[in-house]
């Protein structure tokens, strides 16, 4: 800090003006994930293996009016999982997304939340936010390729899981606007964990 002061006073006034513009901006970007993530656990069933996971996060005062002026939000959530090797790159053997589009109605004044073929009604945006927020029974990995990469119960993983706001997916004036702006960019850290592949299926 003490270097960059000293390199700002020997600047004209106007270049000074830039370079802290700069600097703010840039402490901005590499701020702290606006997204935290609880719990995350991996369960068995007779399917495979399904992910549960608690997200916390508010929408900023733009993105809830774009909400409401009828822009689509398209949030991602990512898993993977593989092993760590010593003498090695740590192996990848699972890598999962899904999305989810978050939007408003405006025929029947509610706000929905779309994943495939499957929708969700809501009456406030409130309730939609807490369903998007919560990951339940969400399929992973299945029975046939976990028996396919050789996964068996009882061997130590790593897992990992992640949710962002994919703003490649908004119209582009928005994207422009969302550009290095906090307002617009919601995401999370990478959340891992060292995992014990459970066995046995829960009912």
């Amino acid at each position: 800090m003490v270097s960059i002061i000293a390199c700002l006073k020997k600047l004209p006034e106007l270049a000074r003006v830039a370079m802290l513009g700069l600097a703010l901006c840039c402490s901005g970007l590499l701020s702290a994930a606006e997204i935290e993530i609880p719990s995350a656990q991996l369960l068995s069933t007779d399917d495979g293996y399904v992910l549960s996971a608690d997200f916390s996060f508010e929408l900023s005062q733009r993105l809830e009016e774009a909400v409401n002026k009828g822009v689509v939000l398209h949030f991602l959530f990512e898993f993977e999982m593989g092993k760590r090797r010593w003498y090695w790159f740590d192996e990848k053997l699972v890598a999962r997304q899904t999305e989810v589009r978050l939007y408003y109605h405006a025929l029947t004044r509610q706000y929905r939340l779309t994943t495939g073929g499957l929708h969700q009604s809501f009456s406030t945006l409130g309730e939609a936010l807490r369903v998007l927020s919560r990951v339940r029974s969400w399929l992973v990995i299945e029975r046939a390729a976990a028996e396919k990469l050789g996964l068996r119960a009882g061997d130590s993983y790593q897992a990992a899981v992640r949710m962002k706001l994919d703003i490649s997916q908004l119209p582009k004036p928005f994207q422009v606007a969302a550009f290095g702006n906090r307002d617009w960019n919601l995401s999370s850290d990478w959340k891992s964990w060292q995992l014990v592949l459970p066995g046995g299926e829960s009912r």
